[in-house]
């Protein structure tokens, strides 16, 4: 909720519509949300689960106000009498919604006995049907048993083949009830209207105002996110800079946590983004920020969760297709080539699929060793349905120089690194101009617009950002829904790219598409 909790319902509206915009099925309600039913009608409309549950706050010293052990710090009859007549009411006070698949009454511990038995016997009496977790993490209650589920982090930075590596922490295995791979940066334009302008570049206090706010495992800071940004990508040399890395470092991260859970389905069970949305104009943990704005991270949990999706596994070095509806698909051709840093093709393979059954992952090709690889090089990966309609299309940069995490050292909120991917020669890429084409349709309350971007160079055209806005103060129309966004086109290959926004949001405005990008020549 945000943290003067004076949300609308447009704009509780606008985050479950990008739930469903991301191919998201479930969020996590760590207390409650709204002032009234409507986000909870909402997901009952939509199909979008919830696990709904207590916060954390009374579980911390720091945040209780008053000693905690085990259990937390309700320790008074008093107290527990208004933690049960609270879980009591949320319950008669929601439990007709059928969007709401589990009660969580723990969060980071779990209740004192005492206490719990207190909230079966309210779950007995007012919700005996649904299910109930003690905990969000990893406990064993003497009550009713073992959670089953995991909260082990990570919480800051960590690179795209740590959820397929790592076996013991966040990694993709289990259910993993909140993570993620640390700071998600805004893009500049909502940065801008947050941190004074005097206090953009170089980073400063105001950007760490705007942090977690909590030196609780170094999440006041951005320290391991610069780094990795650093080591990555190289140091950015002005602020325009540092924001394009930082999209791409939110989509690559993202991406990649995301795929990882789906390529090793059922080994792992499900997945929470720690965190959703934004209380406050902040740094960390979010998809989308506090004006509604998406970040990078936002069109690579859309990627990653297509419904039918092919994708690079960093832990196999190998090539997946992905199921993720309910239904059997036939006839599938999968398109695989790698690139090295100057476009040379290295590889080009078509793999037909056969039947990929529904909530199946397959590994369909085994990448092989090629002397030829640059330190930066490319995978392109392309998915065609039976009437070869391309379906899923993905891009990815990548390094002969590998990640090595330094897994003796890992703790509940982050996996080390001795070595990063060297990405440096992205900033090599020479710039390019696209040619677009674009259209605007008013129907009803909506407006669509469809943009033709054809790449006319020889050059790679990488992490192309569309931006809808009003043109007469051109300023950005939020919420805004796009089919796919942060895309990357080689010579000569060009994409339709769809997307709309409600038409009061345009504020009686004309839409205008902006395109801008990695190395691309800003289109206004």
């Amino acid at each position: 909720d945000l943290m003067l909790l004076n949300a609308s319902h447009d704009y509780e509206k606008a985050e479950i519509d990008y739930a469903v915009q991301m191919n998201l099925n479930a969020i996590r309600m760590e207390g409650f949300w709204g002032e009234d039913p409507y986000i909870y009608n909402l997901c009952d409309e939509k199909g979008i689960l919830i696990q709904v549950g207590y916060s954390a706050q009374w579980e911390h010293a720091n945040t209780f106000g008053a000693p905690v052990d085990e259990y937390g710090g309700m320790r008074t009859l008093k107290q527990m009498d208004m933690a049960v007549k609270s879980f009591r009411n949320q319950i008669t006070w929601l439990r007709n919604h059928p969007s709401i698949f589990v009660w969580m009454y723990g969060s980071d511990k779990w209740p004192r006995p005492s206490l719990e038995k207190r909230y079966l016997s309210v779950l007995k009496q007012y919700d005996p049907t649904r299910p109930a977790l003690s905990s969000a993490g990893e406990d064993t209650s003497i009550i009713t048993g073992y959670s089953a589920i995991k909260m082990r982090g990570p919480y800051d930075y960590v690179p795209p083949d740590y959820w397929y590596i790592d076996t013991f922490y966040g990694g993709a295995f289990g259910y993993n009830t909140e993570t993620s791979p640390g700071p998600e940066v805004p893009v500049a334009e909502s940065m801008k209207k947050f941190i004074p302008a005097d206090s953009l570049w170089p980073i400063s206090s105001s950007w760490i105002y705007h942090t977690a706010g909590d030196d609780y495992g170094g999440f006041h800071n951005l320290t391991r996110y610069n780094h990795a940004m650093d080591e990555r990508l190289g140091e950015p040399l002005n602020f325009d800079d540092y924001e394009r890395k930082a999209q791409y470092l939110n989509y690559e991260g993202m991406r990649a946590m995301y795929e990882a859970f789906e390529a090793n389905r059922f080994k792992s069970t499900g997945i929470i983004q720690w965190m959703y949305n934004s209380a406050w104009p902040k740094l960390w943990w979010q998809l989308f920020d506090y004006y509604l704005m998406p970040t990078g991270a936002f069109y690579g949990v859309r990627k990653a969760n297509e419904p039918l999706h092919i994708s690079y596994n960093y832990g196999k070095d190998a090539v997946d297709v992905m199921n993720n509806t309910l239904k059997n698909e036939k006839g599938l051709l999968a398109q695989i080539s790698i690139y090295d840093f100057n476009l040379k093709q290295l590889l080009y393979k078509n793999i037909p699929v056969s039947i990929l059954p529904g909530q199946k992952t397959e590994q369909i090709f085994l990448l092989p060793e090629n002397p030829s690889l640059s330190i930066t090089w490319f995978l392109d990966l392309k998915l065609y349905d039976s009437r070869h309609q391309l379906i899923s299309s993905n891009f990815y940069a990548l390094s002969k120089v590998k990640d090595k995490l330094e897994e003796t050292k890992s703790t509940w909120f982050v996996t080390p690194e001795s070595q990063f991917a060297d990405l440096k020669m992205l900033q090599q890429l020479p710039d390019v101009r696209l040619d677009i084409q674009k259209s605007f349709k008013k129907k009803e309350d909506t407006t669509f617009t469809s943009v033709k971007i054809k790449n006319p160079t020889d050059h790679l055209a990488f992490m192309i950002h569309l931006d809808l806005r009003k043109k007469e103060n051109g300023q950005s129309v939020l919420p805004v829904f796009w089919d796919e966004n942060y895309i990357t086109l080689l010579p000569g290959e060009e994409r339709i790219v769809r997307g709309y926004c409600h038409t009061q949001d345009l504020d009686g405005q004309q839409p205008e598409v902006t395109i801008d990008g990695w190395n691309i020549l800003s289109s206004h």
